[in-house]
């Protein structure tokens, strides 16, 4: 079968102040038509880099070392710019991580996905406006023409990555490169995005790279794998055989890091009489409080419920995953609890009666902490992480009798860090940094918001292994919210499921009785078989 992507000894070096860096080193690849290879590998091992160059969207500082890019026959490598731009879009797309930000918020959706077919198939303006209301239908959503008409961020980002999708295969190109189209999505949506891909693909015979750092997802979807290791591909064939008897170390070291409900991690859970340290009772949080001059207008709209009378208890120690999708009230319910949103019905914690904000003194945040998903939106960019971590100590008068470089080796980083910034860390050591942030205060509560949703598996796997040894150290009890089942099967005593801003079932993850609710089920049934 002859190839459409073909790759040939491709290097790719980037010029910085230390001298070049082989980002990429004698990378050989060949997709075929119709056929689907994931490409697998942990951050800045070389996926996104390899994405750019096959796309022609190299950075300046990007350098060119060897080999040739063939999109059927055609070297990609020799071509021009203005070449470049007839083949993109009409002869090769991409489907981008987040949806958010490969869409132009400022033109409704509708202009974005015409003016593709405009572009590259010759339509009129009439004719691509009809052609992007099927292509939408086809990709299932439900108003296709009410959608051609909104913006971006009035749709769900479940609904923005159908759009890309649809953009994607709208010219009918030879060829798609998926950037991990679905991370960024709860584990329902994602299913129903590879369920159209899998259709889509079957259609059209496209040939498809698809980069994930999720092999489970990349099990399911993918007909052979490719493993990629500081930049260069150390393991490639059927994906059966790769995951499940690898040849090479690393590749049984991204197996074996894949999180499996099997694999318990915590053993049983806390005595069951022992109060809980936490007692949520009929908790409510309500959105869109009308102005003062709304009301007197008579425009004021009616308040979203976020979260409805949730009742929910965690014992002292106690690890507490909390899943459900997006938009079920799972952040909403953690911002409340520490102060970041207002609520109604009240909160026990440690026998005290917290009603709002206002009884948020400072012993309870230094109780009750938070770990958000993303480091980069967490800390402070200006501040040095030596910085980052004194606040802590001197708001709370450190308990614990710690220092910085203490709290460093806590989170298994070297004392030096202190003098770095954010940006000088990879985003792991970032997520130690503000789990570290976190424990400074000896916590007794930790709220865990998708704290490992944006890391690769080996990664993640690291940074679940420490949660559970400051937990073991500390006897801190846990809020572990995701999206991740297989995660959080792994390492909860107890599962509490939203759906909709309501707590439909809590589960108790030691017993062998599976979900009763609807949602839960369906929920466990999306959820990719591990590998391995």
């Amino acid at each position: 079968m002859a190839s459409v992507l073909e790759i040939d000894g491709y290097s790719l070096d980037y010029l910085t102040p230390k001298g070049a860096f082989r980002a990429l080193d004698g990378i050989d690849l060949a997709i075929g038509r119709g056929e689907v290879l994931g490409l697998v590998g942990e951050s800045g091992s070389g996926k996104t880099s390899l994405a750019w160059a096959i796309m022609r969207h190299l950075p300046a500082n990007a350098r060119e070392a060897g080999g040739g890019i063939r999109l059927a026959g055609d070297d990609l490598t020799r071509m021009g710019a203005a070449a470049i731009d007839r083949i993109r879009g009409r002869r090769i797309a991409m489907v981008f991580q987040d949806p958010g930000t490969s869409l132009n918020p400022t033109l409704p959706l509708g202009e974005q996905l015409a003016e593709v077919l405009v572009r590259h198939r010759g339509l009129t303006r009439r004719q691509a406006w009809a052609e992007g209301e099927a292509m939408l239908a086809r990709v299932g959503l439900k108003q296709p023409a009410a959608m051609m008409r909104r913006y971006p961020h009035e749709a769900s980002g479940g609904e923005k990555q159908r759009v890309v999708i649809a953009t994607a295969f709208a010219c009918q190109p030879e060829c798609i490169v998926f950037d991990e189209p679905t991370t960024a999505l709860d584990i329902i949506t994602a299913r129903q995005i590879l369920d159209l891909f899998g259709e889509l693909q079957a259609e059209t015979a496209v040939a498809s790279l698809y980069i994930s750092h999720d092999l489970a997802l990349v099990s399911r979807i993918a007909g052979r794998v490719a493993v990629i290791h500081k930049g260069r591909i150390v393991e490639q064939g059927e994906v059966a055989p790769v995951f499940s008897s690898p040849r090479e170390a690393y590749t049984r070291r991204l197996v074996g890091a894949v999180p499996r409900p099997d694999r318990r991690l915590v053993e049983g859970g806390p005595p069951a009489a022992e109060p809980p340290l936490l007692d949520i009772r009929d908790v409510t949080v309500r959105y869109g409080r009308a102005s003062r001059l709304a009301r007197l207008f008579g425009r004021a709209k009616a308040p979203v419920t976020g979260a409805r009378s949730v009742s929910l208890a965690v014992k002292p120690g106690e690890i507490v995953g909390v899943v459900g999708e997006s938009g079920s009230g799972k952040s909403t319910l953690a911002k409340a609890l520490i102060g970041l949103n207002p609520f109604e019905g009240e909160v026990l914690f440690a026998g005290r009666r917290i009603s709002g904000r206002a009884d948020m003194d400072r012993a309870y945040r230094r109780d009750v902490q938070i770990v958000f998903q993303h480091p980069d939106a967490s800390l402070n960019p200006r501040m040095r992480i030596g910085e980052i971590l004194s606040r802590p100590l001197k708001l709370y008068g450190n308990p614990g009798g710690t220092d910085i470089a203490a709290l460093l080796e806590q989170v298994r980083l070297p004392a030096d860090y202190a003098r770095r910034f954010p940006h000088q860390l990879s985003g792991g050591e970032k997520q130690r940094v503000a789990i570290a942030r976190a424990f400074a205060s000896r916590p007794k509560l930790v709220v865990c918001d998708e704290i490992t949703s944006a890391l690769d598996v080996s990664v993640q796997a690291s940074v679940v292994e420490l949660l559970l040894d400051l937990q073991r150290r500390f006897g801190t009890a846990y809020l572990f919210i995701t999206h991740d089942l297989n995660l959080v099967r792994q390492i909860a005593h107890r599962i509490a499921v939203m759906y909709r801003g309501d707590l439909v079932e809590t589960l108790d993850v030691a017993q062998a009785a599976g979900p009763r609710h609807p949602y839960a089920r369906s929920l466990i049934e999306a959820v990719p078989t591990p590998v391995g």
